[in-house]
């Protein structure tokens, strides 16, 4: 019988494992005694007991009988064996409860008084040298190899370290727990860096879900914000659209009357030209206003009203959209340098701080937009987002190379005013009278500037092209088809081009103007800067020249440029 099959045989029907103080039933089957006494256990109180194997029946608790041949056998066939593996054998060192091996007895194959262990789950046979069929019991170093006793003594392996498996294994041990620390040390390391990355990412994800916040609430009165400016652009449009429909109303209704005036005049005319008695004639001549021509004051209130207010004022329009751009670009600067939270319902601090500071912040009242050659009054959208942050100021400088006698520039070319003593060497570009213009010139787009004339009674300011006459009295602004001006002549204010002069109200402040130019539109818009600010006049043109600022002073006057812009 094989080994195998004399394994089968002892192993017991229950607990399918080698018997353990095997015991005999009346029907002659056997099996470990604490495994049938355990069935026997289940079967109490049903009044019979059997066989687990024949399923024999037996009135009473059957009697257990020890089968002393067999633990012989098992005795004698298990000390012919290595202990045996983990997985389904078990050691032999247990004679009541079987327990698992933890390690393989090699004293069977060793001759070795001493008991070698090895891993139940390795073969013996793995563990023997191939040529000398002995145990690996040594390791060589330099090959890197298991050896044993014999191998240890060959040629091949002379003058090599070789040294124990013991102490090979703490050798390797000792690398391996070396390697181990390394690890653990480069493990915490990348859990801390793990737990930095991890803080800076709640971190991150905080800063971005308060500036998230902090952008909505500051869009959300933003777009209140554009709502209201524009409701006032439209209504300003509207009111101004009114007052000039009102105003061609109030003309046209006089033009009508007079019109049916002069056809009853006509009327009257002709029947006396039909008439055929000369007395009346004469008399009807005489006694009527037939033969009255209007004085021309009708045309003189015709032309007031187109220069005061016939036509929509759209550079007013624009600089109150403008206006009102700008305030709301400062109060989104002041949000994004400053950090402070935007809420909509603003209280009466808020708005103060917000305007002193805009007053502070801003060196003019408009934002700059740039727009393209050709564009039209529209306001350029995409341009409009460049206005968030500092605008660009165009810096409007004098160019003292044309700066007439008896003026004097001051060290920023930002100031002229009257002096006697002031005497330029002469130049072909230099003016004979006390005027100036700007270094800087204009061909494009839309811009304006500034002057302060703190009150000075003779002064003159506007554009002018750089072909403008520079000597006698057709060279000042606005005596020349080549420039547009503003003057005061005492306490007169008048606008002049091409030497014809329009007075303007006497209301007018006396204190800063601005001049506007859209280039494109070909306009020219002179503003008193009073509160609210005062539309003066509109001068309508295709230019043809790049154009200058240009200043003329009179006795004991003096004007200072207080900004620009390029728009």
């Amino acid at each position: 019988m094989s080994s195998a099959d004399l394994r089968k045989e002892l192993e017991c029907s229950v607990c399918l494992h080698n018997y353990t103080d095997p015991v005999t039933l009346k029907c002659g089957h056997n099996f470990c005694r604490d495994c049938i006494g355990h069935v026997l256990d289940t079967q109490e109180g049903s009044g019979v007991y059997s066989c687990p194997e024949c399923k024999e029946e037996f009135q009473e608790r059957p009697a257990l009988q020890r089968n002393i041949t067999l633990c012989n056998i098992m005795e004698n066939f298990l000390s012919a064996q290595p202990h045996v593996e983990y997985s389904g054998v078990f050691s032999t060192c247990s004679i009541h409860t079987p327990v698992p091996a933890v390690k393989s007895c090699l004293q069977v194959e060793s001759k070795s008084p001493e008991h070698i262990f090895c891993d139940p789950a390795t073969s013996p046979e793995n563990r023997k040298c191939s040529v000398h069929k002995k145990l690996l019991e040594y390791y060589c170093t330099d090959d890197s190899t298991f050896i044993c006793a014999s191998c240890s003594l060959a040629e091949e392996h002379q003058g090599h370290q070789v040294k124990t498996l013991d102490e090979a294994s703490e050798m390797k041990k000792g690398q391996l727990r070396n390697v181990l620390q390394k690890l653990m040390t480069e493990r915490e390391e990348t859990e801390k860096r793990v737990q930095s990355l991890q803080e800076d990412r709640r971190k991150v994800q905080g800063k971005a879900d308060n500036e998230t916040e902090r952008l909505t609430v500051l869009f959300r009165d933003l777009r209140r914000r554009l709502e209201d400016l524009e409701k006032r652009v439209l209504s300003d449009v509207s009111v101004k659209a009114e007052q000039v429909s009102l105003s061609l109303s109030d003309m046209i209704q006089q033009l009508e009357m007079k019109k049916e005036n002069l056809s009853r005049k006509m009327g009257d005319i002709e029947k006396l030209c039909n008439m055929t008695d000369l007395l009346t004639v004469l008399q009807e001549s005489d006694a009527g206003d037939l033969c009255d021509t209007e004085d021309g004051s009708d045309q003189e209130r015709h032309d007031q009203l187109l220069r005061d207010g016939g036509d929509l004022d759209v550079a007013g329009i624009t600089h109150i959209l403008h206006t009102g751009l700008y305030e709301i670009m400062s109060w989104v600067n002041i949000h994004k340098y400053t950090g402070a939270r935007v809420y909509p319902h603003f209280t009466r601090r808020s708005k103060a701080y917000i305007n002193a500071e805009s007053s502070r912040r801003r060196p003019q009242p408009y934002p700059t937009i740039q727009h393209t050659h050709r564009q039209a009054e529209g306001l350029n959208i995409g341009a409009v987002q460049q206005t968030v942050g500092v605008s660009d100021v165009t810096d409007i400088l004098l160019d003292a190379s044309t700066a007439g006698n008896f003026l004097h520039l001051s060290d920023d070319r930002k100031t002229a005013s009257w002096s006697s003593h002031q005497r330029h060497p002469e130049q072909p570009e230099r003016f004979y009278l006390p005027q100036v213009m700007s270094s800087q010139s204009f061909c494009s787009g839309r811009f304006y500037w500034e002057v302060d004339a703190g009150g000075s009674l003779y002064w003159r300011v506007g554009m002018c092209y750089p072909s403008i006459e520079r000597k006698g009295d057709d060279s000042q602004i606005g005596c020349n088809k080549k420039s547009w001006g503003l003057r005061r002549f005492d306490n007169q204010y008048s606008v002049i081009h091409d030497g014809k002069v329009i007075r303007l109200p006497s209301n007018v402040s006396g204190k800063r103007f601005r001049i506007y130019v859209n280039y494109e539109a070909g306009r020219i818009s002179f503003y008193d800067l009073c509160d609210p600010i005062r539309h003066l006049h509109t001068f309508a043109t295709f230019f043809t020249e790049p154009l200058h600022a240009g200043l003329r002073v009179g006795l004991g006057s003096c004007i200072k440029i207080s900004g620009g812009k390029q728009m």
